[in-house]
């Protein structure tokens, strides 16, 4: 399992490493760069799924590309 990703933000695409939660999804996420909130897609279960170089660890346990929310 990867434990860390890489997040891109949509607006100015500035880049941050960051440590993803093991228990549960991250729905936004505050960008270091333009200090914008990101949120996550229509459809998507978090910021690591939308925005980063690997999915969450849940997608990555379930083998898909995003897990479901539950």
């Amino acid at each position: 399992m990867i434990t860390e990703s890489i997040l891109t933000c949509p607006k100015c695409g500035f880049q941050q490493k960051e440590e993803m939660p093991e228990n549960t999804c991250q729905f936004s996420y505050r960008c270091g760069g333009c200090n914008e909130t990101i949120k996550t897609k229509d459809g998507e279960c978090c910021v690591y799924c939308c925005y980063g170089d690997y999915p969450c660890l849940q997608a990555q346990f379930v083998g898909s590309s995003c897990c479901s929310p539950d």
